[in-house]
């Protein structure tokens, strides 16, 4: 039985896959097992994913397409890993990532979900000059709920034991268990992230370095906000029942700082009207992100003004200034 299972929900992903398991079959850490689950794939996916299973570790599950959710739990359901991290199929690990969570969740018995800072990538693989770096200790629900730490679904290495603590089965369901809701095509992750916060007695904590690196492309940056947005309050509303107090001390701060996520969405994909509203919006729901974090704030709110004032080609000028002057 490996110490570790790394799952790798692939959909249609023949054109990155290759880079994710290099990435994968690349750590110092070597006793691990990869699961890639592929997701009802059209393309050549399943192809890619079988030239790898050459490598003993690497093993296959395929299933009709369900979804992020729905592939990341067919994985959990095959890992036998003490420890199980999970890496989407167009992200990357360095090398060292499996080791430093392995000794953190070793070192702390107590830690559920372990996970790391990312950097952000373009489709070629081209570091953006954009990196997470979130709060590592002492992190609470609010925090999970307000700022999502983890920051995205190939950040977290969690304890097996914590994942079959948050396992539940809908009456529907023949075949597994679900860790991630699957009725969710968005917000699955912090959904999942919260639910253990609120519901379980396990900490999440993260171990320091840009571990991650986290692919941000066209589509991805342009996706519908106001369905993501939905997704989220849907989130919020089923979580609420868990604990309703809670919901009703953080409810506004954590919608501004969700709309003020999606107001940076939207200004990334250059539409200035989306990014404006949205970012006025979050400013009626709560002043506290910018008490809290008053220059990333007013940066949003100044780059949303400025591209619907001004229009995409300066807010891209200052994008190509800002990555070339990182890449010094």
């Amino acid at each position: 039985m490996p110490t570790a299972s790394i799952i790798v929900p692939a959909y249609n992903a023949a054109a990155t896959l290759p880079d994710t398991l290099d990435s994968l079959l690349a750590q110092s850490f070597r006793d691990f097992e990869i699961i890639i689950v592929d997701d009802g794939s059209t393309d050549a996916t399943a192809d890619v994913a079988y030239g790898y299973t050459h490598d003993p570790r690497v093993s296959i599950v395929s299933q009709a397409n369900r979804g992020l959710a729905g592939a990341r739990n067919s994985g959990i359901a095959a890992a036998r890993g003490l420890y199980v991290g999970f890496c989407d199929a167009d992200d990357l690990w360095a090398p060292g990532k499996l080791a430093a969570h392995v000794m953190h969740l070793d070192m702390n018995p107590d830690v559920g979900l372990s996970y790391s800072g990312s950097a952000l990538i373009d489709g070629t693989g081209r570091r953006l000059g954009v990196n997470q770096r979130p709060r590592l200790l002492g992190v609470l629900a609010a925090h999970i709920f307000k700022r999502n730490p983890v920051g995205n679904g190939s950040a977290a290495v969690m304890r097996r034991s914590a994942l079959d603590d948050l396992a539940y089965r809908p009456a529907f369901e023949t075949r597994r268990d679900w860790v991630f809701d699957e009725t969710f095509r968005q917000s699955e992750d912090i959904e999942c992230w919260l639910r253990l916060a609120l519901s379980t007695d396990w900490e999440i904590e993260g171990v320091p370095g840009l571990l991650t690196l986290y692919r941000v492309n066209g589509g991805g940056l342009s996706a519908n906000t106001d369905r993501q947005f939905a997704a989220w309050e849907r989130m919020v509303e089923k979580l609420r029942p868990i604990n309703p107090d809670f919901f009703e001390r953080h409810e506004g701060a954590a919608r501004a700082y969700q709309l003020r996520y999606l107001a940076r969405r939207a200004v990334s994909a250059h539409d200035g009207e989306a990014a404006l509203s949205l970012a006025r919006r979050a400013m009626e729901h709560s002043l506290l992100p910018l008490l809290e974090e008053p220059v990333k704030t007013a940066v949003t709110l100044c780059a949303a003004a400025a591209l619907k004032l001004l229009g995409p080609t300066p807010v891209r000028h200052a994008a190509r200034l800002r990555a070339r002057g990182a890449a010094r």
